[in-house]
């Protein structure tokens, strides 16, 4: 029950193989999403290794919140929040014990803190659609693709991912951006959405499909 100590690992460099779709990120159209970036899940996290997968992670979210604002696409974050009410919390206790505090470690890492104009949901499930408003703030907003980023891989992540697409929303599965409890389970997640449900891509890819887009509308 609750957090385990996450040791060091790093995906292998090189390219992910092609995308079963052929859906390009598009900045006209996508959302990103930075999924549960916050202190209590980042800490748990080995960072002594400057090419660990979290440092990779930090630093490959930041170069696409930096193109997001470049180019007009609308930054989502979720977090969890802390000191549920059990019948808040229902069956995630059952898993994951009674989960954050109000202890600071509440709060979205300082290295990608949101800014005004970011839209912060509060998380209640795994997917970042289940009891929150994001998916009619993207019908509002006229957008239908979801780049996702963040922790853990196996299980928000790709959770999202699914329920995206059984939503007709297009997830893009940023499997460099992403990090997870080890390299084996952040694997099976990029095979998972690879097979079933997602556009699966690094960050050099997406920055490229959005920066042709947003050139082709100009």
């Amino acid at each position: 029950m609750g957090l385990p100590t996450i040791p060091g690992y790093r995906l292998p460099d090189g390219q992910l193989p092609e995308p079963r779709v052929t859906w390009k990120a598009d900045a006209q159209r996508a959302v990103l999403l930075i999924h549960d970036m916050q202190r209590y899940f980042i800490e748990a996290f080995d960072h002594e290794d400057p090419r660990s997968q979290i440092r990779v992670t930090l630093k490959n979210i930041r170069a696409l919140r930096d193109a997001a604002d470049d180019a007009g696409v609308p930054v989502v974050y979720t977090a969890q929040p802390p000191n549920q009410k059990p019948a808040d919390r229902a069956l995630l206790t059952d898993f994951w014990g009674t989960g954050l505090t109000n202890d600071g470690r509440e709060e979205i890492t300082q290295e990608l803190a949101p800014r005004t104009g970011d839209l912060v949901l509060t998380k209640w499930r795994y997917s970042a659609f289940a009891k929150t408003e994001l998916q009619e703030w993207m019908r509002q907003a006229g957008r239908d693709q979801l780049l996702i980023t963040g922790v853990y891989a196996h299980i928000g992540c790709l959770t999202t991912a699914l329920d995206a697409f059984m939503r007709d929303i297009q997830p893009f599965f940023i499997a460099d951006a992403q990090a997870d409890f080890s390299l084996e389970e952040h694997q099976m997640a990029i095979n998972y959405g690879y097979g079933r449900c997602a556009s699966v891509v690094n960050s050099a890819t997406v920055l490229k499909q959005m920066q042709a887009a947003l050139v082709a509308t100009r």
